[in-house]
């Protein structure tokens, strides 16, 4: 099962926009870091919730990202320094949320949720992006490393993200978690392949447990994917202003990756479901054998129960009894008709 849970139970009866945090408790201190930069320079460094409301560069690109969303103070100074809506504050807060895109006129309001597998299981986060005319915030759940790539590229200037605006720094992000399927599905696909392999050789309880916690999986995936492409159906459309046509081209590159998600889940799905049908087929054909192999034997001892039966019963004058050679004869009837029934049901195949 995914490493995630909300409780938005807490939030009955209050009024929308109430800023309070669903998911889990944290003891750590949520993580600020700042990166100005622009064509020329780039500076990075950590700051304190109260510095929020001097930090700002003037000049420049501001990308302000936040590792831990379940400090409510430090959430509400971010609105306030950056003019949020109660509302945005209050999805940001909210972990769980269905992905979306929201233009607020200023500044869009993207809501991601990205998925990584740690250990065999697999982790979901809501990721929160905000764009506006000179500053990306970015908001994640988890102390986690998923946009280190985008930071080494603005720190090492590869490529041309220094030289872009805002809006590619913000593409770059709806990027870095659209590739982080790939990683799930290449997990997925591999213990798809070894459940296969135990389906077929040896199909255990455990096998059907497996099942159907991938099952589980590929369900999430599929509710983070599909809202996911008609977000980014909506940014290749041109819906936003604050996305440039330079970087519209590149969005449609995310696109083409976020349908070649789908296709492969789906593909998954159908793999999966296969593997279930499989399954039993392949418990049945197991439980066949053992029921054809009792019957045999069933069979081979009916005819010598009925000869030993028949020479069992208590009666004075029976033929043979006071016979020299009759044990060793009825001895030998027995073992020819278990060979000649052994034979029969080699040559018609049953054994």
């Amino acid at each position: 099962m995914p490493r995630h849970k909300t409780s938005l139970a807490k939030k009955i009866g209050l009024p929308p926009g109430t800023l309070l945090h669903t998911g889990l408790s944290r003891e750590t201190v949520p993580e600020l870091t700042v990166i100005s930069y622009d064509a020329e320079q780039v500076a990075e460094r950590k700051i304190s919730p109260g510095e929020l409301s001097t930090f700002r560069e003037r000049t420049g690109i501001t990308w302000l990202h936040v590792k831990g969303t379940y400090h409510v103070p430090t959430i509400e100074v971010i609105g306030e320094a950056f003019g949020l809506h109660p509302l945005v504050l209050e999805d940001i807060l909210t972990p769980g949320q269905r992905p979306k895109l929201e233009d607020y006129g200023e500044y869009s309001f993207f809501v991601l949720m990205s998925h990584t597998m740690v250990d065999g299981c697999l982790v979901s986060e809501q990721v929160s992006i905000v764009l506006g005319g000179d500053y990306v915030l970015s908001f994640q759940d988890e102390h986690s490393d998923l946009f280190k790539p985008v930071v080494e590229r603005l720190l090492n200037a590869k490529g041309r993200m220094r030289k872009f605006g805002p809006d590619y720094l913000a593409y770059s992000l709806i990027d870095m978690v659209v590739d982080h399927f790939f990683g799930v599905l290449e997990h997925m696909g591999e213990f798809i392949e070894t459940i296969e392999q135990e389906v077929v050789a040896n199909p255990q309880p455990s096998v059907l447990h497996n099942i159907h916690e991938l099952k589980t999986q590929m369900l999430f995936l599929r509710k983070a994917v599909w809202p996911l492409r008609e977000l980014i159906g909506a940014l290749e459309r041109g819906q936003l202003p604050l996305f440039r046509e330079s970087t519209l081209l590149y969005v449609r590159d995310v696109y083409d990756h976020t349908a070649q998600v789908i296709e492969t889940l789906e593909m998954y799905r159908e793999m999966v479901s296969g593997l279930l049908d499989v399954y039993l087929s392949s418990l049945s054909n197991k439980m066949n054998e053992v029921i054809k192999m009792l019957t045999i034997l069933s069979t081979l001892f009916m005819p010598l129960t009925f000869v030993v039966g028949l020479y069992g019963m208590n009666f004075k004058y029976m033929p043979e009894l006071e016979w020299e050679w009759g044990y060793p004869v009825v001895l030998s009837v027995l073992g020819v008709m278990t060979c000649l029934m052994l034979w029969f049901f080699r040559r018609r195949r049953w054994i």
